[in-house]
């Protein structure tokens, strides 16, 4: 498929800075990449050696694509991405499907602060099946032979699953309730498959089919926390991005998509002026409140999504299946519209004089009065 072009053009520095990335992370790289696009210099620390796969897909959104495909790196990475063409919401008991959610290729076109996180009771397995594990097992190889995202809803927990590498490797996401209280986030902790499958052990049996498959001593189990807004992003000359300032549950899908917007704004309030405190400032005021809005959606959608069998649950499904607003934000074309629509560089350089006089506490109307 033709993948995303348009006119944008990453304004240039007057006056290079050398800025010190800490963190070749998506949110790091992705700002490395448009300050050098942009012609600054650009040094990146990272504590580990070498950046390795942690076992797991990634989704894409369409907020990301714009920002990539600017950076000249969108059509490698489709070369090695699988385009869902819709994500389909369905009961974990019988796996109906309630409704789908299309996606592609439709929806292309400070001081003292303290970082408060709070267990969310939830926890989430990772897993990615082979081809080869799926042998003889007719319906598991046309799930991961088919573009289509799958979502299947149940008492207390929820799965998200997707083809990735082609359609060589399933990607599977569970989200289990937490055993215990620990709230230690690490990306490297081995999950129990029995434990595992022991938790979905009510839900159909082509669920249990895939979690058979899972390579044993391969299963990754992530702690879900939340973390409260942080009062700013900015001390002096350090600013944050990312998971940093606005880690997200896996929700709605936008922890990548959302750190690459900030690291596309970044790029652009940093070569729009020459005074850094003003171009910081505006950089906080077109993330924060967007960025949080949509960390916020997750707990909105997790309800939705983990309902116990009843009557709340049945509304639930014929909200889903039915034309008006989907309880699961993710697939909600208003929500949609919000998240993927919204092409925060453009909106950056387009209004950065009214953006530096609100960050500043002027409204620029009055500004231009007393200026005549």
């Amino acid at each position: 498929m033709d993948t995303y072009k348009d006119t944008f053009t990453l304004p240039r520095p007057s006056a290079p800075l050398h800025a010190l990335v800490v963190g070749a992370g998506i949110a790091g790289l992705t700002v490395a990449l448009d300050l050098h696009h942009a012609g600054h210099r650009v040094t990146i620390i990272e504590r580990v050696r070498m950046i390795a796969e942690v076992g797991a897909g990634i989704q894409m959104a369409p907020n990301a694509a714009r920002i990539l495909s600017r950076l000249g790196l969108l059509d490698e990475v489709m070369q090695n991405a699988n385009v869902l063409e819709k994500n389909s919401l369905r009961i974990y008991r019988d796996d109906e499907e309630l409704g789908a959610a299309p996606l592609m290729p439709g929806m292309a076109a400070h001081h003292n602060a303290k970082d408060i996180c709070q267990p969310t009771g939830h926890a989430a397995y990772r897993i990615m099946i082979p081809k080869d594990r799926m042998q003889g097992d007719q319906r598991a190889l046309r799930l991961l032979g088919q573009n289509v995202g799958m979502r299947w809803m149940g008492p207390g927990g929820h799965i998200m699953a997707y083809p990735i590498k082609n359609n060589t490797v399933y990607n599977m996401v569970l989200v289990h309730p937490q055993e215990g209280v620990a709230n230690e986030e690490s990306w490297t902790r081995k999950g129990d498959k029995k434990q595992m499958k022991e938790f979905y052990s009510e839900w159909n049996d082509l669920i249990r089919s895939l979690l058979s498959y899972a390579p044993d001593g391969e299963i990754m189990e992530w702690t879900l926390n939340s973390h409260f807004p942080l009062p700013t992003w900015i001390e002096n000359r350090v600013v944050l991005m990312g998971d940093a300032c606005h880690p997200m549950l896996p929700y709605v899908a936008q922890g990548a998509a959302q750190a690459i917007e900030d690291a596309g704004v970044l790029a652009c309030v940093l070569s729009l002026t020459e005074d850094i405190d003003s171009a910081l400032a505006v950089y906080e005021r077109v993330r924060k409140e967007r960025a949080e809005k949509i960390q916020k959606s997750a707990a909105v959608t997790r309800k939705a999504l983990h309902l116990p069998d009843g009557e709340e649950q049945r509304k639930r499904d014929e909200a889903i299946r039915g034309p008006g607003k989907n309880p699961d934000l993710w697939a909600d074309h208003d929500w949609q519209d919000f998240m993927w629509g919204t092409d925060v560089m453009k909106e950056t350089v387009d209004n950065f004089e009214d953006l530096v006089a609100r960050s500043h506490g002027y409204h620029p109307h009055a500004l231009n009065a007393v200026a005549y």
